[in-house]
């Protein structure tokens, strides 16, 4: 067995941790992957090519990032958060569970590009939620920081993974049909989306609850994290 291939994980271990461009460490795992499998240069760069060709809805998410990235560059975020602080009653619960209810109920009916970390939680959500929690707790510390991007980005994979298992054309509905009828069970994928409304709803229910509570949480965690600095 040749273990050489396997190069191409520890590249993007690697690549990752040291924070380098995803989308090169992703072609450079790749071209050491085939070379060490013995493949010919040439025929790495078709096997790509007849890849991308049939994976053609990547090229929306490939172009999507310098996109973002140069709105990111000319003041997305700090446009963002100006326009949420203008919206005085909101707090970071209440925007996070809009989000998740927008971000689910889209998810639903097919629409589950509308969101997504790289396009949405990153540039617009982070930023209005960090907007909202300085608004009333003042400077954010560092880790009550982190803990709040991660529950934006939480929120999003939890409204778009329970969200989309009830659109009927879901590749994981589809999944589960063609499984059930390989074993002699004739499921149609309507009946597999219509039993996945009540995991759905108890996913909104739930994570709701946790981000109902996240003003409180945030109060309480940048309040200890204050007293331990002043401790120190």
């Amino acid at each position: 067995m040749n273990a050489w291939p396997l190069v191409g994980v520890a590249i993007v271990v690697l690549g990752f941790a040291l924070r380098q461009n995803a989308l090169l460490v992703v072609v450079v795992a790749g071209l050491a992957t085939g070379l060490a499998a013995g493949i010919d240069l040439l025929r790495i760069f078709e096997l790509t090519g007849e890849a991308f060709l049939k994976n053609r809805f990547l090229m929306v998410f490939v172009l999507t990032l310098p996109v973002i990235g140069l709105l990111e560059r000319n003041g997305l975020r700090e446009q963002a958060e100006r326009w949420v602080l203008g919206l005085k009653r909101l707090s970071t619960g209440r925007l996070l569970l809009a989000y998740q209810a927008l971000r689910q109920g889209a998810a639903m009916i097919g629409l589950t590009h509308l969101g997504g970390h790289p396009q949405t939680v990153r540039p617009l959500l982070a930023p209005m939620a960090e907007a909202t929690a300085t608004r009333s707790l003042g400077p954010l510390p560092d880790g009550a920081r982190e803990r709040l991007r991660a529950m934006c980005a939480g929120t999003d994979n939890v409204a778009l993974f329970f969200g989309e298992d009830v659109f009927v054309a879901f590749g994981a509905v589809l999944l589960m049909q063609a499984f059930l009828a390989q074993h002699g069970h004739a499921v149609e994928p309507l009946a597999i989306a219509l039993w996945g409304i009540p995991t759905a709803i108890a996913a909104l229910l739930i994570h709701g609850a946790r981000v109902a509570r996240i003003d409180h949480r945030m109060a309480v965690e940048v309040e200890r994290i204050r007293a331990q600095g002043a401790r120190r």
